[in-house]
Parts: structure tokens; C-alpha cells; sequence
């Protein structure tokens, strides 16, 4: 098989940057650095921004791409943008939208009050995202699995990528209203979908079989050509290891044949994040400019 591409991975360093959320995450605060990442001979990463506090953003990039510069592993990185501001989206992409190690937009939604996703700048944010050629990572939980629907149909040319399956909780609380929900995004094409974060959201205890049945329905009703693996560590931690979560997507994708684990291991990131193939390395100098943007799907 290609190697991998693990499509969501995290790095911190709280000596460097401040990441409010970690105060109350004691297992979490401290230091989690590309060199203590237990994937890096095995995998190659495309890195998500960790939750920084906002005036923090650029320095994230900044020390996100000396990592890189060292580390071939490293291929792209996914920032973040206030995307809800049209006048930011802009800014940033005059800054970085011709920068190479920057592959993606995030802009963490998942404890935003109902009815942020319908906002007309919030769209306008994306729409803008799709124009340059980014696509945008969206972490949602499962209640606003609905919300974002109505993005995607809102912003046909942008694509959107569902971080961890849109959190639901394996076979509790809503799975069955999760599972619906999740049909009907699914309908729309300019969407795609991590099978990553599972692990913490499912309930202590979980039955494996039943979270490898969560990640099947999300490969069922996307189909494995819209599914992208990511590990979503170190937070995936305190749950389980890196290894325990490849190998579970691995059970997950028994039923299909090869093509499907390459796909979703490797080519499906690829393409979405635009990082070249094997051998290849990106320019990681901000001044070199990506081809031309284009809408995506």
C-alpha cells in the first residue's frame, strides 16, 4: 500500500504559543512536538491548528512551518481563519493564499451557539475559501451536522471536509438522528469525511465493534472515494494510541477491496489538501506561489 497520509494531526507547544483550552485538559497540557509524534516513520502528516488563542494564529503557521522545513513528514498544514469575517478571510488569503504549506482553513465551530453557520459573513468566509482553492475543515458536533448542510448547499464550490464523522457518540445519545443527518450531507458532493476523533467521543467502556460500526456507516454513506484517515493525535490519547486507531480503520475497511484503503489512507488527502506524491516535496517558501485556484468538485 501507498503510504499513509494522516490527514489530522495536532501539535502544541504551550512554552511557545498560548492554547486556552488546555487549561482544563491536565493530561493534554504540555508538550506535543512533531518530535514526540509516534507515527512519524510510519506516516505522513497533514497538521490542523490546535486551538491557539487567536492572536496566536500566525505564529502557529510560522512555527508549524520551521518544523516542517525539517521534517519531510510534515506535508501541509491546515490553519486557522475567523472565517465568519469576510475582511479577515481576505487578509489571509492575500497572505496565504499562494502559500504552499498552507493546504486548508479551519475554523473550530463545534461550540458555537445554533444558527453560526447560517450567518451571511460566516458563508461569505467560505465562499471565499472555495474562489481561492482552499477547502475548509469543519468540526462540528452532531447536532449541527444539519447546519452544515445547509452550508454546503449554500457554498457548492467550496469543498468541505467533516472532521471526526461530525462527533456523534457510538451508539448512544442520538446516533440514530446522527446516522440521518449525516445521509443527508452526504448528498451533497463537495463534501468529505475524517474518520478520526471517534475514539473520544465514543462513551468510556464502548465496545470496539460498535465504534468500527460508526466509522462503516460514515464509509457506507460517503463511499470510501470521500473518506480520509486521520489519527487526530495526541488528543486521540486519552482514549486510546495511534496504533489501536489505524488499525480499528483498517477492521473498518475489511469489506472493501485495496483500492478502498488506499484511497482512503493516502489519495483521498492528497487530493483534497493538494500535496504531491511520493518523492515529491512542496516548496515550503511562502512566496511560491500554488497553481492557479480553481472551485473544487
Amino acid at each position: 500500500m501507498t503510504g499513509v497520509l494522516d490527514a489530522h494531526v495536532h501539535f502544541w507547544d504551550p512554552r511557545k504559543l498560548r492554547y486556552p483550552w488546555l487549561d482544563g485538559i491536565a493530561a493534554l497540557n504540555r508538550p506535543f512536538t512533531p518530535g514526540d509524534f509516534p507515527g512519524r516513520l510510519r506516516s505522513d502528516v497533514i497538521v490542523v491548528e490546535a486551538g491557539r488563542a487567536p492572536a496566536d494564529a500566525a505564529g502557529e503557521i510560522g512555527w508549524l512551518r520551521e518544523e516542517a522545513r525539517r521534517r519531510s513528514w510534515i506535508r501541509g498544514m491546515v490553519a486557522h481563519v475567523d472565517v465568519e469575517s469576510p475582511a479577515a478571510t481576505n487578509r489571509f488569503l492575500a497572505g496565504y493564499g499562494g502559500d504552499p504549506f498552507v493546504v486548508g482553513v479551519r475554523r473550530n465551530v463545534q461550540d458555537e451557539a445554533p444558527g453560526f453557520l447560517r450567518d451571511r459573513g460566516f458563508r461569505a468566509g467560505v465562499r471565499l475559501l472555495g474562489e481561492a482553492g482552499l477547502p475548509f475543515d469543519a468540526c462540528v458536533r452532531a447536532h449541527q451536522v444539519p447546519e452544515l448542510t445547509e452550508l454546503a448547499a449554500a457554498c457548492p464550490r467550496t469543498t468541505i471536509v467533516l472532521d471526526h464523522l461530525g462527533k456523534p457518540t457510538p451508539g448512544g445519545p442520538g446516533y440514530e438522528r446522527w446516522r440521518r443527518d449525516l445521509r443527508r450531507l452526504a448528498r451533497h458532493a463537495t463534501v468529505l469525511c475524517k474518520l478520526s476523533g471517534l475514539a473520544t467521543e465514543a462513551t468510556p467502556g464502548t465496545a470496539r465493534p460498535v465504534v468500527v460500526d460508526a466509522v462503516r456507516e460514515a464509509l457506507d454513506t460517503f463511499g470510501p472515494s470521500r473518506c480520509l484517515y486521520g489519527s487526530d493525535w495526541p488528543v486521540l490519547t486519552l482514549a486510546t494510541d495511534h496504533g489501536a486507531w489505524r488499525d480499528l480503520i483498517g477492521d473498518a475497511l475489511a469489506t472493501h477491496p485495496a483500492a478502498a484503503a488506499e484511497a482512503v489512507f493516502h489519495h483521498n488527502a492528497a487530493r483534497t489538501y493538494q500535496v504531491p506524491g511520493p518523492g515529491a516535496r512542496k516548496d515550503l517558501d511562502p512566496r511560491v506561489v500554488r497553481h492557479p485556484p480553481h472551485p473544487r468538485g
